[in-house]
This record gives structure tokens, sequence and C-alpha cells, in this order.
């Protein structure tokens, strides 16, 4: 077991991870890295192959759209690893841009570059890390992790094999994802995991074993697993009790072999796409030090109930960061706005992680086919007022810039446009009279079956507002909740699906 400094904490990044690495995670500190970027097997690597032509690619997911598409960013990392980066890495991202040239690929090739580079700093010399991700584009990873890691120091391309719906009519079924294990030198943690036997194995052993395992027998633990994972059933069920209705989940049985086969207790473990947080729960069931980032503040506010469900934490009562009740150590939290100068400091940061913040606040969901102008929506809540089962709509904007009257005109003709039955405009200024006066006029939402109540047609909340609990009034919030509740979890116990020993 790791010694634990008293004063440690674990940590809970909104942010982006490059950003991160730098400034919170030392070098030569982390014990075991676990990565599972966007695009990996559940979008779709051939729409990066597509030339810009204005139009974001349909693939997009919105939180990523500033980093994972070639543009400025793009283009400063690129420079960045060329000049400062060894020989061999530099040459290999030259490579890849004149074979690819500058589309979202290379943007995705080039971003993960530069943070595999801070990955190598920060993890220890007896440090592990693993990268999940889809065949489709496994190959280029491959390469760029040979290049930061060195090829003497891959260990093993390990294909996690499950079953599911969607069989393709021309093509053998896509039903495997890499994982690429790498170490940052020969010394390293690695604790065998077994299986059991097969009946017929069984039986063999039972009568006189021929050849060099003879005397030996065999082993009373099994025999070790392979480098394909067929026992480890991914999460498909809308039923199955650990789906939180995170598009990207993984199951904690795979996290959990991971996790005990390069890590000892007390170890820390870092996971810089964190998602729905499946990596720290189950680092925190296994009782290993963490540290978990994420750009999108939905999967943070995730991770933030699944923690407290599974693990019983609470809110500290001193600050908006939350602590364990029990006798377990604590977390904190970073990146979030807790005033309304943190929401002007993470708009002036970046717009479309504001947006997404205030989105979760407010219980609203993104707008479904985001594809070039947004068309004057920054977000949708559904609700239901009747027996009918069809979801009404609440059209959001979200402005953190200046202003005007213009922006309630505007936003009244999208609600007549998309047939919403209300608009909602959330402002990190304040509104002006004419603002108020505008959304006044447009009257009152009366619903059928809720006789006697009236729900503001054009609605207008400050960030301010959102930070003191208001919310978008409507007859009822949608009952099909968007993530479910985590499992109540002990501390040291095995995952509910998947044999890992």
């Amino acid at each position: 077991m790791s010694a634990v400094p008293s004063d440690w904490k674990n940590k809970l990044f909104f942010g982006d991870n490059l950003e991160v690495l730098r400034e919170h995670v030392a070098n030569e500190s982390v014990d075991l890295i676990y990565l599972d970027p966007p695009f990996n097997s559940d979008a779709t690597y051939n729409i990066l192959f597509k030339d810009k032509t204005g139009e974001k690619s349909e693939a997009q997911i919105m939180a990523f759209e500033d980093t994972w598409r070639w543009g400025m960013e793009s283009e400063k990392a690129f420079h960045e690893v060329v000049t400062t980066s060894s020989g061999i890495l530099s040459n290999l991202l030259q490579s890849f841009r004149a074979f690819l040239g500058t589309n979202d690929m290379m943007a995705y090739l080039t971003m993960m570059a530069i943070r595999l580079r801070e990955l190598h700093h920060v993890l220890k010399p007896t440090g592990t890390l693993y990268l999940h991700c889809d065949p489709t584009a496994s190959h280029y990873l491959k390469i760029l992790l040979d290049a930061v890691f060195g090829v003497r120091n891959y260990r093993n391309e390990i294909v996690w094999c499950y079953a599911g719906g969607g069989i393709p009519r021309k093509d053998f079924p896509r039903k495997h994802d890499s994982i690429f294990r790498y170490t940052k030198s020969d010394r390293y943690v690695y604790h065998p995991v077994f299986r059991p036997y097969t009946p017929g194995t069984l039986q063999r052993g039972r009568t006189k074993v021929k050849g060099k395992y003879a005397e030996a027998g065999l082993r009373p633990e099994g025999t070790p697993v392979n480098d394909w994972w067929t026992d480890v059933p991914k999460i498909t069920s809308p039923t199955d009790p650990e789906k939180l209705g995170f598009q990207t989940q993984k199951p904690e049985a795979l996290l959990d072999r991971v996790i005990r086969t390069s890590s000892n207790e007390g170890d820390l473990v870092l996971d810089p796409f964190c998602g729905c947080g499946t990596t720290v729960a189950v680092a925190e069931r296994l009782n290993r030090r963490w540290v978990g980032i994420d750009i999108t503040y939905p999967a943070i506010d995730l991770i933030i109930q699944r923690l407290h469900n599974a693990f019983e934490f609470k809110p500290s009562p001193s600050r908006d960061s939350p602590v364990k009740v029990s006798d377990l150590s604590p977390y904190e939290v970073f990146g979030i706005p807790k005033d309304l100068d943190g929401a002007r400091a993470l708009a002036e940061l970046s717009r479309y992680r504001f947006e997404g913040w205030v989105r979760s606040k407010i219980g609203a969901i993104p707008a479904q086919d985001k594809r070039g102008a947004d068309r004057g929506i920054d977000g949708l809540i559904p609700f239901f007022d009747d027996e009918s089962g069809k979801a009404k709509k609440i059209v959001v904007q979200i402005k953190s810039g200046q202003v005007s009257v213009r922006d309630v005109r505007e936003l009244i003709s999208v609600v007549s446009r998309e047939k919403a039955l209300i608009g909602a405009l959330i402002t990190l200024n304040e509104p002006t009279r004419p603002m108020i006066e505008e959304a006044v006029g447009v009257g009152f939402y009366e619903p059928e079956h809720f006789k006697g109540r009236q729900y503001p047609r054009l609605q207008i909340l400050t960030v301010e507002d959102v930070l003191k609990g208001k919310r978008v009034q409507h007859p009822e919030v949608a009952p099909n909740a968007v993530f479910r509740r985590a499992a109540r979890k002990l501390k040291g116990a095995q995952p509910e699906q998947g044999s890992i020993i």
C-alpha cells in the first residue's frame, strides 16, 4: 500500500484537462491513468476525415466543438508540440498533417498529442497508462503512444469484446474496443488477474497431466486472464442496474480490472476524461486516491450525484465542495462557479462551458441537432402537463454579453417558430426595463389540466437568480430524468457485473 499524505483530498475538476494537468497535477505524482477520450466507441471517427466546408461535422459534441475541430487552438497546439517536443513526436505529428491535412481527425490527433505528453509528465516512473479507444482510429493513437511513451514501454493491446445490437448488412459487426496499455519504464505495478478454468481443463487436471505442468498441477486461483476480455459485458440494456443514462458509460467491472491490475491501495488514479465518473467511483471503492477531470458540467454534476448516492457524500456546510460524512477521506470540486464573479470568469474563459453549466443548473438539455448556426436555441426544457405522453418544450437562450430588448424579440420569434409554449432568457447581465416590459407583454401560458395556474410565456432570469436557486417556471418537471441514481457501494466490494477474478 502506498503512503497517503495526511492532508490528501481527492479532486474533481471542471475544466480543460490540459490546463488542469499543467496547473494542478504535479509531475511524476500519478500511479495509474485511464482515459477514454471523445470520439470513441459510441461516436463515429469517419466524420473526422471530412474537410471543413463551413458547416460543423455532424458528430461534433457541443462541449468539444472548440477542442476537436481544426481551428486556432489546434494550430497553436500543433506548433507547440512540433517546436518543443523530441524529434520523434515532432516528426510524427508533421507526418500526420502531411497525410491527413487540416481536418477534424488531424485536430483530434493534435489535441491528443499535447495531452498525452502532459500525461507522460505527471505519471510516475513506475506508473501505467490505459488508453481506451475505438478501433477505427486506434492505429493513429498507437503510433502516437509509441512516440510519447516509447516503443519499449508498450505492454498490451487489450481487446474488449462485447455483444449488442446494430448488425450491418455488408460488414462483420464491430463489437470490440481497443485498450492500449503503456508504462513509463520497465519498473511498474502489475497484479495478475485470474479467471476460473474451463470444465474441460478441470477434467484434464483430475487425470495425469503430461508436459511441463504435470508436477505443478492446476493453479488454485485459476488461469491468468488474456489480453482479450470477453467476460466484462458492455452496458447496453436500459434496465441495467449500473446505467446512469450517460451514452459512453463503461461498466465498473472493466475499471475494477484495470485498477486492481495496475495499482495498489493508496495509489493515485487519474482520469482526464472522466465522463460519468466510473473510474473515480471504482477507485473510491477500491481505496485508491483519485483525480477526475471533465470539461462538461453535466458530467461533473452527475459524478457529484453518483458519489453522493454510492458513498453518502453531502455538501460541506462551510463551502461549496462535497465531503463524505462517513470515516472516508473528503474530496474537493474545482472550477465550478460559486458566485457571480466566478460565472463571469467562466464565461470569459469559455462560452461553451458557461452555457453547459447554466443549462445543467436550470435542468435544460442541449438542442438535439446542433449543426451550423444554433438557430437561437441554447437549450430545451421538456415538460408534461397532460396525459397524452407527448412532451412540450421550453426554448432556452443563454447570453453572457450585453443584452437589449432585441434579444427578447428574437426569442419570441424563436418560440413561435419552434412551436414552444414558453421561452426562457438566461442572462449574465441585468435585463433592461424595456426587456422586462416586452417579456411581460407576451402574456401567460395556462395549461388545461392546471386550472387557475399561469406561467409567463417569456421569462427572464439572471445568472445571479440561477445561483440563488431560481428556476424557469413550468407546470411539471419531465418525468424521464436524464441520469439515473447510482446504487449504494461498499468499500472493497466486487462490481455487480462481469467475472474479474
